[in-house]
């Protein structure tokens, strides 16, 4: 995690007229505020957020792999655990300064959040919801760091639903600091969607990574297996319970009107049939195979697996395997080769799209150009990096700049990720 802006959007709750009345009842849409891009105002690519950006995803996978081999006892051919990221003192430091001068610091990054509440009675956070990660944490009333004095935090005692467990729950981050704290279990409620006995983490050590973060915590979508906590997600507890109508929920990303659909599609957002494709469940990620990318309507790179991560904003696939298709891109070189970042001519932003068996699904070139190199360059950066996050040499990570392309479907009935044109 790095910086984000000091100011989000209010979040509301609205429930989908056109639902039917067991919908209304089961069926629910959070509303989600943009994530601006990492395009500084002056049309250049935000580098030093960007490799932040690289050290967080690396650290969250890294994670995810760890929980994985622990819930499991191994992990599968070709997943390795990779050792931590840290990010260079010379950012860090220029990061640190632009902290420091807000008026100055418009282009950050914000999850896409909304409001949850734990505990009854309800006491409220805003949340990160991500289909990267399995684990519910937030920070705690008895929290030790001074990051977590601008948050918002849970206090158990004043809930009667409240139950401490025995485990403890532990993250590492680059930066040397961590996210750990006790684990609860209590009521929590997305949208109306309600559950009771989530598990979950209220942090008394939050990194310093989040001191301008605007978010409190984060909600995983994905699969028990790499939960930290050892414990089912928030949306599987929701059907286990029959909190929800449909195992399934829905994204739609988008500079305005985005939202998370909670059991079920909202069909209001796509066009035409939704088109599915199974999960390897061995992974415990949205893992797709057979996967495909084109530049210009020419299949580039072809056979891969891919994994739908809303909790990362750019798209990563193994070095070689980018580097094979920007060979395919006119005018593309290597930008940054310890990052991974790619530019190409800003006048010929390429023609990009992914496959899976059936339908080319687009990324726009508003999505995939990042900005120029630098002021006054005529070369741009692509949102797809080379990077080994240790996910398997033919698996790569499709994260927001993919998603804001597509309605996105996650289906635990069918196993599936299921994709769908927008409206």
């Amino acid at each position: 995690m790095f910086a984000k802006a000091s100011l989000i959007a209010s979040v509301t709750l609205a429930l989908l007229a056109a639902a039917s009345p067991m919908q209304q009842e089961r069926s629910r849409a959070i509303a989600l505020p943009k994530r601006s891009t990492l395009t500084k105002s002056d049309g250049t690519f935000d580098h030093d957020r960007a490799v932040a950006l690289n050290v967080a995803t690396k650290n969250k996978h890294r994670q995810n792999l760890i929980n994985l081999h622990n819930n499991t006892g191994s992990l599968p051919n070709g997943l390795v655990i990779k050792p931590v990221a840290t990010l260079p003192s010379n950012i860090q430091a220029r990061l640190d300064k632009r902290q420091s001068e807000p008026l100055t610091d418009e282009e950050d990054d914000v999850e896409w959040a909304g409001t949850i509440s734990i505990g009854t009675p309800g006491q409220d956070f805003l949340i990160d919801f991500d289909t990267g990660s399995s684990d519910l944490w937030v920070p705690s009333s008895s929290c030790t760091s001074s990051t977590c004095s601008s948050k918002h935090t849970f206090d158990a005692s004043a809930s009667s639903t409240s139950s401490e467990q025995s485990e403890s729950f532990s993250i590492q981050y680059g930066d040397g600091s961590t996210v750990s704290g006790p684990v609860y279990t209590d009521t929590v409620s997305v949208a109306g969607v309600t559950v009771t006995g989530q598990t979950f983490s209220p942090v008394t050590t939050l990194s310093s990574s989040f001191a301008d973060d605007p978010i409190d915590g984060i909600l995983g979508l994905a699969f028990p297996a790499i939960s930290n906590l050892n414990a089912d997600p928030f949306f599987v507890t929701a059907n286990s319970q029959g909190a929800v109508s449909s195992n399934e929920f829905g994204f739609f990303l988008a500079s305005s009107g985005s939202e998370l659909f909670l059991g079920g599609t909202n069909s209001d957002l796509y066009s035409g049939d939704i088109e599915y494709h199974d999960v390897d469940t061995s992974t415990g990620f949205w893992q797709i195979t057979g996967a495909s990318i084109a530049s210009g309507g020419t299949t580039a790179v072809s056979g891969f697996e891919t994994i739908i991560d809303s909790g990362t904003t750019i798209m990563y696939g193994p070095p070689d395997a980018v580097a094979q298709f920007y060979d395919s891109v006119n005018g593309a070189t290597l930008f940054d080769e310890s990052e991974g970042f790619y530019s190409f001519p800003c006048d010929s932003v390429p023609d990009v799209s992914f496959n899976w068996g059936g339908d080319d699904f687009s990324i726009s070139a508003d999505n995939f150009n990042l900005g120029a190199t630098e002021s006054g360059s005529s070369d741009c950066v692509g949102a797809l990096a080379a990077q080994d996050l240790g996910l398997g040499d033919n698996t790569w990570l499709l994260g927001d700049s993919f998603m804001k392309n597509v309605y996105t479907a996650f289906s635990f009935e069918r196993t599936a990720v299921g994709f769908a044109t927008l409206s």
